[in-house]
């Protein structure tokens, strides 16, 4: 399993993931996507100088070359020992856009995107989209307007390969254990939906 961090680095959110999804049996690997621009960095979302922190790194990542690192971390975790040569990916936030782009660039088996921000720039690419495709939106999502959310829905909702779930009275990050905007009950199905879509698509 390959996880797609969110704008705060590759912190204990992220280790957490990793940790739960090893302890699950699957191989996961988080790649390091800002390493270009600060190697290592792992911050909170706690203060508002990590916030601006973040939103500068966002603000200077390359899509593109994110997408490239991605891929070859995928190459990577396909090829190690042990593996079954069927690799999925799961993201958040940034994260979230890059699962929509493994799905539509990389032969990744199957793609989950919690919230992904900017996905509905990027629509143009559905076409491509040949592997199964989870989504989770949020309705209350502060960085996804409901007019891009509909967008998005529109434009992917047909597709039968494209699971979409949206949560009522949800913000953006309501998976992220211990942020402001956690929402167990939320959390936990897309959890549990997430789960069984992996075991289904990578058997």
């Amino acid at each position: 399993m390959i996880v797609l961090q969110e704008i705060f680095g590759v912190n204990y959110v992220m280790r957490d993931i990793v940790d739960g999804l090893a302890g699950a049996g699957y191989m996961a690997l988080c790649p390091d996507l800002f390493w270009r621009q600060e190697p290592g960095l792992q911050i909170s979302d706690k203060t508002e100088a990590e916030w601006k922190k973040a939103f500068e790194l966002y603000q200077g990542f390359d899509e593109d070359k994110g997408i490239e690192d991605a891929i070859a971390a995928l190459r990577d975790l396909r090829a190690r020992d042990g593996s079954t040569g069927k690799v999925g990916t799961v993201g958040y936030c940034l994260g979230g856009k890059l699962a929509y782009l493994m799905a539509t660039r990389s032969d990744a088996d199957c793609s989950v995107s919690y919230y992904g921000v900017g996905i509905e720039q990027a629509l143009d690419e559905k076409k491509n989209i040949t592997k199964p495709l989870l989504m989770h939106i949020a309705e209350e999502d502060g960085f996804v307007p409901k007019e891009a959310q509909a967008s998005i829905k529109d434009a992917l909702g047909t597709n039968p390969l494209i699971t979409i779930h949206s949560y009522p009275g949800v913000d953006h990050a309501f998976a992220r254990i211990g942020g402001e905007n956690y929402n167990g009950e939320a959390a936990d199905l897309a959890g549990r939906r997430t789960t069984d879509f992996f075991q289904t698509s990578l058997a």
